[in-house]
């Protein structure tokens, strides 16, 4: 059986460095035997389907890839259709209602509790809020995240330590949902 997958890569074509062209990398992904291989945005998505493997080995694989071909070593982490889908729908957010430069979601390799932020102090930071999904965090910054304080310090390395953290804006959400859904 046949699943398709979404592939974020952290950290990417942003200033210039660890430069990766998104048509190579649609090469090397067919290289290893994916199939419709798609990119989205210069900034580090690629759909594709494979019968084999599971997102962890399919993370690691693309990642010895790209070290291979490319030179450098970029953190990636997969995930498929159901779980993309699932993040849209469990928004804890009135997504709809705001605008999509103000709902971001990191996406983490492993699950994260409570337990890690819990001296982050939420107060502080209203009206900005975060919440926590399935290895997810749900990020409401309502003057988007280049001004967003808690943005900061949710991505400071105490925090994500041990883990692949990556952020992804709401319309990427959105359309990484749609990419991997079910083609009739």
């Amino acid at each position: 059986m046949t699943t398709t997958y979404a592939a974020l890569l952290r950290g990417i074509n942003v200033g210039g460095h660890r430069k990766l062209p998104m048509a190579d990398l649609r090469t090397l992904m067919e290289g290893l035997g994916y199939g419709a291989v798609r990119t989205h945005l210069q900034s580090g998505q690629a759909v594709f389907t494979t019968g084999d493997g599971d997102e962890t080995s399919l993370a690691a694989t693309l990642e010895r890839a790209i070290e291979g071909h490319f030179g450098f070593t970029v953190d990636v982490i997969v995930r498929d259709h159901a779980y993309l889908r699932a993040i849209v729908d469990d928004c804890p957010f009135p997504a709809a209602e705001l605008e999509p430069r103000q709902l971001h979601v990191t996406y983490y390799s492993a699950p994260v509790d409570a337990a890690r932020f819990a001296d982050v102090d939420q107060p502080a930071h209203l009206p900005e809020e975060f919440r926590l999904g399935d290895r997810a965090l749900y990020l409401y910054a309502p003057d988007g995240l280049g001004r967003s304080k808690l943005a900061e310090q949710l991505a400071r390395p105490r925090l994500t330590k041990g883990l692949i953290a990556t952020a992804r804006n709401w319309n990427t959400v959105l359309k990484l949902a749609e990419l991997t859904s079910p083609q009739p």
